[in-house]
């Protein structure tokens, strides 16, 4: 019998990873109601136990547990794309031209505050020399602009680790606090959605944390998110480069 069960789950990954998604969504539910009194939303709660049952794996998390490997599709970056695409299906165009400006400058400011403050931080930590402190600095705007940053300027494997492990804790960051803050700053409309997209700049965290809050919000955030990391990947390695170079070379 458990022969069969096991085989069954082995030819079935990615429904059993639905399957097990839709339970800890369900659980996620009831601790958010009769625990939390909803203060929490669900989402928040199913995005938090996730993250912890991701460190029962190793490289991939969870997906290496051989039940769930599924789960590597699932949460991979071809049906998290797919989610955001579909959830533009409601997306005003008027609205993100209205916000035209102001996605703009929350790109320009977004991508120069996170650059600047992971320069800040990895030189207190004791890092000196241009390559290394651009490459911190662009992997504290994306960790897909770290290493991309990294791998142009010729900095060491260990230095491009950093700022992509600066980049998933940024990611993780955003996931997790986006549904606390929301009502604080007001992010509850396309507008000011666009405007948190281009200021936080990861398209997963920001994608996962309005999903959380409001999905209606989600393409809107997840646009500027996705300009927001092509701007570093420009800025970064060129004019950014040159800045600490002049600061510190």
């Amino acid at each position: 019998m458990i022969d069969i069960l096991e085989n069954i789950i082995s030819k079935n990954g990615l429904i059993v990873a639905f399957l097990s998604v839709g339970l800890l969504m369900l659980f996620s539910f009831y601790v958010s109601k009769y625990i939390f009194k909803s203060h929490i939303p669900s989402v928040a709660v199913a995005i938090i136990i996730a993250l912890g049952l991701a460190f029962f794996g190793e490289q991939k998390g969870l997906s290496d547990v051989s039940t769930f490997t599924g789960l590597s599709l699932l949460g991979g970056s071809m049906l998290r794309d797919f989610s955001v695409v579909a959830t533009a299906m409601n997306s005003d165009i008027d609205k993100i031209k209205d916000a035209g400006l102001a996605g703009l400058i929350s790109l320009i400011v977004g991508v120069s505050f996170s650059f600047f403050l992971g320069v800040f931080i990895s030189f207190c930590y004791g890092y000196t020399d241009p390559v290394s402190l651009t490459t911190i600095g662009a992997g504290a705007c994306t960790y897909i602009v770290g290493p991309i940053t990294g791998y142009a300027l010729g900095a060491s494997s260990e230095v491009i680790a950093i700022s992509i492990a600066t980049g998933v804790f940024k990611t993780i960051c955003v996931t997790i606090l986006t549904p606390f803050l929301a009502k604080k700053i007001n992010l509850n409309n396309p507008h000011e959605a666009i405007v948190f997209g281009g200021l936080m700049g990861t398209t997963s965290g920001v994608s996962a944390g309005l999903a959380a809050t409001d999905p209606k919000l989600v393409p809107y955030g997840a646009m500027t998110a996705t300009f927001y990391t092509g701007l570093g990947c420009l800025l970064c390695p060129s004019i950014f480069y040159i800045i600490i170079s002049s600061l510190f070379g």
